[in-house]
This record gives structure tokens, C-alpha cells and sequence, in this order.
């Protein structure tokens, strides 16, 4: 078999998601997702600078990487965000399919979230109040929120509503349905939006093993104890072969979303553990599947 030439293949077309919004309304936790789903993320990049990342970036026939997503907010110049409608519409001219997604959130709970960590927020210079900062924050970044595809108001949700609200309204790839593999501790409750939930804590427990106990399920000597566990290997085995029966169900009805949570006393071991070897499993079935450590977070 003769190769096609390099140029004869064809480039698969850049998607560019810029997320914007205001600061602590959650735009770390929407790149961090988007990075899981396979894009090229870059945080706080000069808007001036975002039509050459993107040739450097996509444009290269032999390391294409077509799927980017740039993080602009406020700590960009005020001419770099004033530009930005113009940049963007530039890069549409030149074929790079665009998304813009704001996060938004309310006065009272930025006050509270920078409160309870104790950050600075990135107008809080030269004496300037906390409330005020998110006043001039919320007049600099209307222009970008005006022409938003997506506005998110992160005001009453969590992080895991956060992560599936980008997966499924930014990320989703057309025609496949995603797979979130998260563990968690039963002390701290059942993760919410669990479409399936498998309990672990039957199994033989890594912590009592003194060694063991200060690692996750992610590490290499605490995933070789539990693979040498028979009711561990029976476990991940029945329920692989239930998700390999059911899924197809759930795809077939147009599902394009499905949290499996697995569950143990702790949330660092067997559940973390299983959940990576599941999720392992369903890559080769599935294109988007993605794994979620709530404990470990």
C-alpha cells in the first residue's frame, strides 16, 4: 500500500471555544473539562495574540490539533477586549468555526465564593473594594457577554452540574454520547446527578493496608493489590458486562449523556480504581469518556 501524500490529507476543521466571564464564576473548572474532551486549552491569553495561536496551533499540517480553547477574561488589556469581537469575526472569515461561552454569576455569590477562599480579585488594586471590582468586572466584560453563544449563570450549581452543562451544550461531539466515570465517598452522599450508582465498599479495602493507605486507586502498587483481589476483578467484570448490555439502550434513545458513579467509604481507592478500569473498558467502545475523582478534587 502506497501513502497518500502528506497534503492529500484532508485537515480537519478548527473549532476555537473562547470562554469568558466573570472571575470566580468558574471558568477554571469549564477549561479543565474541555482539556478532558480533547481540546488544545490555553488560560488568560492576549486577545491580540489569539489569531497567531491559532495558525501556530492549527494550522500545522503535520501536528494539526483542531480542537482549541482560549480562556479571555478581565485580566486581558481593555484594548485587547475591546478588540475581540474583531478578532473573532476575522477568524471566522479565515474558515476557524468559533464558539463564545460566559459564565455568569450573581454579586452576592461572587462575594461569597471569594470570601470563603480568601482570593484577591484581579481589580482589587490600589484600595479598590471587593463589590466595586466586580461592578467595573461586570462593565468591561458586557461587550463579550453581548455576543456570547452561550451564557451559563453558575449562580445555584455545582462543579459536576458546571463540568456536564459544558460537556453537553460545548464539547458534545456530534452523533456520540459521553460517558462520566466518577467516584466518590458515600459519607459525603451520592454525587446527584448519578444516572447509575455501584456500590464498592463490600470489597477489600487498600486503607487497612498501612502501605497503602496514604496512595489512590490511581497509583500503580494500589491498582496491582487490587487486581490480585478475586471479588474485585468478579466487580469490575459484572459491571462492565452490564454497561456493555444497557448502554447501547441508553445511545439508541438519543441519550447524549451518562454519569456511572462508583462508590466506597473513602472515595480514593477501590472506587477511584474501578473507575479508571471502567472507563479504560468503555474507550473501545465509546469516543468521549471521561473520569471524575470528587474526593480527590
Amino acid at each position: 500500500m502506497v501513502d497518500a501524500p502528506l497534503d492529500a490529507i484532508p485537515v480537519p476543521r478548527t473549532q476555537l471555544i473562547v470562554v469568558s466571564g466573570l472571575s470566580g464564576s468558574g471558568k477554571t473548572v469549564a477549561l479543565r473539562t474541555l482539556e478532558d474532551l480533547d481540546y488544545y486549552c490555553v488560560d488568560n491569553l492576549p486577545s491580540a495574540l489569539m489569531p497567531a495561536f491559532v495558525s501556530a496551533v492549527s494550522q500545522d499540517s503535520v501536528a494539526v490539533h483542531p480542537r482549541l480553547a482560549v480562556g479571555v477574561d478581565v485580566r486581558n488589556r481593555r484594548q485587547d477586549l475591546d478588540r475581540l469581537p474583531g478578532i473573532l469575526a476575522d477568524l471566522a472569515s479565515s474558515g476557524i468555526d468559533y464558539r463564545l461561552l460566559f459564565l455568569d454569576t450573581r454579586d452576592d455569590v461572587l462575594l461569597k465564593r471569594y470570601s470563603e477562599s480568601r482570593r484577591r480579585h484581579p481589580l482589587s488594586i490600589d484600595g479598590v473594594a471587593l463589590a466595586d471590582a466586580i461592578v467595573q468586572e461586570r462593565k468591561l466584560l458586557r461587550p463579550m457577554q453581548a455576543i456570547a453563544d452561550k451564557v451559563i449563570d453558575t449562580s445555584d450549581i455545582n462543579v459536576h452540574q458546571l463540568r456536564r452543562l459544558v460537556i453537553t451544550e460545548m464539547g458534545q461531539k456530534s452523533g456520540s454520547m459521553t460517558l462520566l466515570f466518577e467516584s466518590f465517598a458515600y459519607r459525603r452522599g451520592v454525587p446527584p446527578d448519578a444516572d447509575f450508582v455501584f456500590d464498592a465498599r463490600a470489597l477489600p479495602n487498600p486503607h487497612w493496608n498501612p502501605s497503602l493507605r496514604p496512595l489512590s486507586g490511581k497509583d500503580a502498587v494500589v491498582r496491582e493489590w487490587l487486581e490480585q483481589q478475586p471479588d474485585v476483578e468478579r466487580f469490575r467484570t459484572d459491571v462492565a458486562g452490564f454497561l456493555d448490555n444497557w448502554l447501547p439502550r441508553f445511545e439508541s434513545e438519543g441519550r447524549s449523556y451518562v454519569t456511572i458513579c462508583i462508590g466506597c467509604t473513602g472515595g480514593r481507592h477501590r472506587s477511584v480504581y474501578l473507575a479508571e478500569r471502567l472507563a479504560e473498558h468503555c474507550r473501545e467502545r465509546y469516543r468521549q469518556v471521561l473520569s471524575y475523582h470528587r474526593e480527590m478534587e
